[in-house]
């Protein structure tokens, strides 16, 4: 009888092992994986720039999944796919197709605008979602309606940035900008606002700042027509040679910083303020005292390290990714673009304050979201916050 019995207990044990493992493989089915895209520099002169973007998207990621998030009645746990486009618009176009075809994102972050327009050409075709990190607003022009501009456009910084400098330095300008599209643009804006505010334009002479280290040829042919003022702009570490070597070259005037580089990234390159004495631009997340913008940046620093500043990249596109997350929630789906598109402005209005580093009011009509841009000067060899308000007095 006991023998029966051990047999038939020995028996039932790979039966409930089975059962077991179904139960487990049902548990594991019951959560969804669902990858979020990026295609951006990860290499060469934007480097650091593409990287910043990634940690703010990461970070976010990480607290969601921390946190749990639900779509559905399904588990979901969110993961990034980042591919290097080297900014380049054709590559950001071929890793746009491979993250959607072989990933399946519901959305693609790109911080460039030529890598933007490029999927702007089939993006609602194959219906995913461009988290465009770029200030021009051509962007929101085109119509697109899967496409989210996520900064300030650049349109509000040309006439207060042009006074203060004009004020400070003189009316003569020399233009040594980027040549990638996100800095043609700021240039088409750019030049008639200096000229219409009673400037003149002494030289124009855009560079390649995401593939060279050396600038001095082409800042020394801007200096020899004698400008007051450098209007220069692109990725930090760039931006901050070019203004190094303006410097080293003589120059004394002012510069007019795109808001793209960062006057705390650039000062890491120049070796402290001194040289951007003068200078006009974003203001640093660093230096932003509101309250959301503090423990974004203390938690920044302690996911990535004590000596680890955010920049607005890191800040903005860390909403956004929690915005992204809370549609989908409200949407009640992690695959239809257009149905998450639609709940993004609430969910972005929604966002908890800790969250909201950017401090996002929501999106307008055209996808541009609504959000009050901040910039500063460099004064005395210290940063300060100033109001475009106050500039425009």
């Amino acid at each position: 009888m006991k023998t029966a019995f051990s047999r038939r207990q020995f028996a039932v044990l790979p039966l409930a092992a089975a059962l077991l493992g179904a139960f487990a493989a049902g548990s594991t089915l019951a959560q969804e994986s669902v990858k979020i895209g990026y295609t951006g520099p990860l290499s060469g002169g934007a480097a650091l720039y593409g990287k910043n973007v990634v940690s703010g998207i990461e970070m976010a990621i990480k607290e969601i999944n921390a946190t749990g998030l639900e779509v559905a009645g399904k588990k979901v746990q969110l993961e990034l796919v980042a591919l290097d486009d080297k900014y380049s618009p054709a590559e950001a176009a071929i890793n746009a197709r491979r993250l959607v075809q072989q990933y399946h994102t519901p959305a693609v972050f790109v911080p460039h605008s030529g890598g933007i327009y490029a999927m702007q050409a089939f993006n609602e075709q194959e219906k995913f979602l461009v988290m465009a990190y770029s200030s021009t607003s051509k962007i929101t022009e085109t119509g697109n309606k899967l496409s989210i501009r996520i900064p300030p456009t650049f349109n509000s910084y040309i006439v207060p940035f042009t006074r203060y400098e004009m004020k400070k330095f003189g009316k003569k300008v020399g233009m040594l900008p980027g040549d990638h599209e996100y800095a043609k643009d700021w240039s088409r804006q750019f030049a008639p606002a200096w000229e219409k505010a009673g400037g003149t334009i002494v030289s124009n002479n855009p560079m390649s700042y995401n593939r060279s280290a050396d600038f001095y040829s082409g800042v020394s042919r801007v200096l020899a027509e004698k400008p007051d003022v450098l209007f220069i702009g692109g990725a930090s570490e760039p931006t901050a040679l070019v203004a190094k070597q303006a410097r080293e070259l003589g120059f004394k005037g002012g510069f007019l910083i795109m808001d793209q580089a960062k006057l705390d990234e650039m000062a890491k390159i120049t070796g402290g303020l001194a040289l951007l004495e003068g200078s006009i631009g974003v203001l640093p997340v660093t230096y932003d005292d509101r309250p959301a913008a503090k423990i974004f940046s203390a938690a920044y620093r302690k996911m990535y390290g004590a000596d680890r500043d955010p920049t607005s990249e890191s800040a903005y596109n860390y909403a956004l990714t929690h915005a992204l997350a809370a549609a989908m929630k409200l949407a009640g789906s992690t695959s239809d673009a257009t149905a998450i598109r639609a709940k993004l402005g609430e969910a972005l209005t929604k966002l908890p304050m800790e969250q909201n580093a950017g401090y996002y009011r929501g999106i307008d009509a055209v996808g541009g979201t609504l959000v009050d841009p901040l910039v500063a000067v460099v004064e005395g060899g210290k940063i300060k916050p100033i109001s475009l308000s106050d500039l425009m007095k």
